[in-house]
């Protein structure tokens, strides 16, 4: 998903409380994983593996809260089947009346968490990664009926709610403009995803917005649908 520089400036937005990106003075920070003791700088080199121990962090600290979530993204593509290539964050979908709850369970737990300027998300970071916690996918909210159709995966070995494949790609294909057009980050996931996917379903909800509308004509050329 966009994502702004780790430099943003914190904001006040209606429902969602101003927070903090570290603990203030002397006071001790809490530990960065609450249920390991492994340190920061053990964790893998490799980028793609650093993002599923922040997504597994994630999932495991809103599951344990009772959230209602679903892990979105090249992540959530990837506990589907798809390849083990992630994409540069991790993403999770939550309602918006949930984001204050949810912020203060990410900040509790010893994570920075900040408000970047867009209105549809609120930030984090786990373990060095950027994490986007969402909550308007393609510029609709996120709704308690998408939550409920997510799956239980198992991601790298910590079950969690992931966006169901339908949902999936329609807020990929979806969230395609002028501005953000890039089809090279979404074609492997529809070309490994593309046999659970209600296609028909996802071309209504994007209606005739002219991106998706290409991204479906290089699908049906590539044979991918």
């Amino acid at each position: 998903m966009t994502q702004n520089g780790d430099d943003a400036t914190l904001v006040r937005r209606p429902g969602i409380p101003d927070l903090r990106t570290a603990p203030d003075g002397d006071e001790p920070a809490p530990p960065q994983d609450p249920q390991a003791d492994q340190p920061l700088q053990e964790l893998p080199q490799d980028r793609n593996q650093a993002l599923l121990e922040a997504a597994k962090q994630v999932g495991a600290l809103l599951k344990r809260e009772g959230h209602l979530f679903a892990l979105a993204g090249s992540v959530a593509a990837y506990a589907h089947g798809g390849e083990k290539n992630l994409q540069h964050d991790v993403d999770f979908a939550i309602r918006p009346e949930d984001a204050e709850a949810v912020a203060a369970t990410l900040h509790e737990a010893g994570l920075t968490v900040y408000t970047p300027p867009e209105d549809w998300l609120i930030k984090a970071t786990c373990f060095g990664q950027p994490v986007d916690i969402i909550f308007e996918l393609a510029h609709r909210p996120v709704g308690a009926d998408m939550l409920e159709r997510a799956e239980e995966l198992s991601v790298d070995s910590v079950r969690m709610p992931v966006l169901a494949p339908t949902d999936l790609l329609w807020s990929l294909t979806a969230a395609f403009s002028e501005h953000h057009c890039d089809f090279g980050a979404a074609l492997p996931i529809a070309r490994a995803l593309r046999e659970k996917v209600d296609w028909e379903k996802v071309r209504r909800e994007c209606g005739d917005a002219p991106m998706p509308a290409a991204f479906f004509f290089l699908l049906e050329r590539l044979n991918v649908i």
